[in-house]
């Protein structure tokens, strides 16, 4: 070996030649482990987005990251849960608030044909907010009537309190959720208590809510 390594010595060109090929590999071998530590880290971000990764520029595929459920394999699920199961029809509103409702859209129509009245709708419907938490408290509750205004823009809240209504405490709750929505929106929150509320004074707040086409604004 040492007779070797003193031929090489006495052979600067053949020497050179040794180191270089020496430091080439050298250099294979560092970018070669570099790009398993690269393809690692991008498999753990890739699985962090919850996106597939993709090819490296190496050609090596990371491990694969297992995604989240898709959309479309939840709205499946819930096609065929419904492709299942058997439906009918049934009233939008009860007895009791299909009576206040017609006597509702009756005085506003009189009063205001331009305004509508809308009944079983979500507060996320005519509600936004920048706080998702708040959106989502209020997203699917509902209230009974809505008076519309010329421009689909919901300006009163109208809720029947039927008999029993209050009787628990998450009822109150729920209206207190309700009315600190709507109060915060600009919206007015009005009740049309059972056996309480003559049509007399229902007509009587459907003049005060809702303004005559005069004067509109």
């Amino acid at each position: 070996m040492l007779a070797t390594f003193d031929a090489l010595l006495a052979q600067p060109i053949v020497l050179l030649a040794v180191l270089a090929v020496g430091a080439g590999i050298g250099i294979a071998v560092e970018k070669f482990f570099n790009g398993i530590e690269r393809d690692r880290k991008r498999a753990y971000w890739a699985g962090r987005k919850g996106s597939r990764p993709e090819p490296t520029q190496s050609g090596r595929k990371p491990a694969p990251v297992k995604a989240p459920e898709a959309r479309s394999d939840f709205a499946a699920d819930q096609l065929k849960a419904v492709s299942r199961a058997s439906f009918t029809s049934r009233p939008l509103l009860n007895k009791a608030e299909g009576t206040v409702f017609m006597a509702l859209d009756k005085a506003v129509i009189a009063r205001n044909a331009r305004w509508q009245v809308m009944a079983q709708v979500s507060l996320g419907e005519f509600l936004a907010s920048p706080d998702k938490d708040a959106y989502f408290a209020v997203n699917s509750k509902r209230v009974d009537f809505a008076l519309m205004d010329e421009n689909c823009c919901v300006r009163h809240v109208i809720e029947y309190q039927g008999s029993g209504h209050h009787t628990s405490s998450c009822s109150d709750a729920r209206d207190a959720v309700k009315k600190a929505a709507l109060r915060k929106a600009g919206i007015g929150y009005h009740e049309v208590v059972a056996g309480h509320t003559t049509p007399a004074e229902l007509r009587a707040l459907v003049e005060k809510l809702v303004p005559p086409p005069d004067n509109d604004n």
